[in-house]
């Protein structure tokens, strides 16, 4: 058996993260890396404390037929995979200068403007976003661009592919 090489080897555990992800819409998992070492883990879901997605906690993910892809964020309570980690690490005091980001779909502009000014150096993903604005296209190109490490994807296999590419809602 050949060992996976870092990059593989970490987003297969941002895939287990996934796992735990509750978002009807989409679910994504994410973690920080530093030094290559595991430092933050997340994933998508409503705060702690309040119903999950899937009982009804969150406005746009119980009623996807009122709010097409890209609308009613602001009735959106869930927190996104890629923030998640970012605030865990900050919980518990844990540097993110200089990180990795590992995340099972590319970061939305939102996402990568706190990765960016937490000083993630780098962001890997699996399945791609876009913003679903056009005319918003070009800015988060630049805004992605910023990234010291690049932003890339990689191609592994994803045993929930066929899930994701059904459910994607941005």
């Amino acid at each position: 058996m050949q060992k996976p090489d870092w990059d593989t080897y970490f987003m297969t555990i941002a895939l287990a993260v996934r796992a735990r992800a509750d978002c009807t819409g989409n679910r994504v998992g994410a973690i920080l890396v530093q030094d290559k070492f595991i430092v933050a883990t997340g994933y998508n879901g409503t705060p702690a404390g309040a119903k999950n997605c899937s009982e009804g906690g969150c406005e746009r993910c119980a009623h996807p037929e009122r709010f097409p892809s890209g609308q009613g964020y602001d009735l959106c309570i869930c927190v996104h995979a890629e923030a998640n980690a970012l605030l865990m690490a900050a919980r518990v005091g844990i540097r993110t200068q200089g990180s990795t980001l590992y995340t099972t779909m590319r970061p939305c502009f939102g996402c990568s403007v706190s990765l960016a000014q937490a000083g993630v150096q780098r962001i890997v993903y699996l399945h791609e976003w876009s913003h679903p604005d056009p005319a918003y296209r070009a800015s988060y190109e630049a805004l992605q661009a910023r990234f010291p490490g690049g932003v890339e994807r990689l191609e592994i296999d994803d045993p929930d592919a066929d899930w994701a590419v059904r459910n994607r809602r941005v």
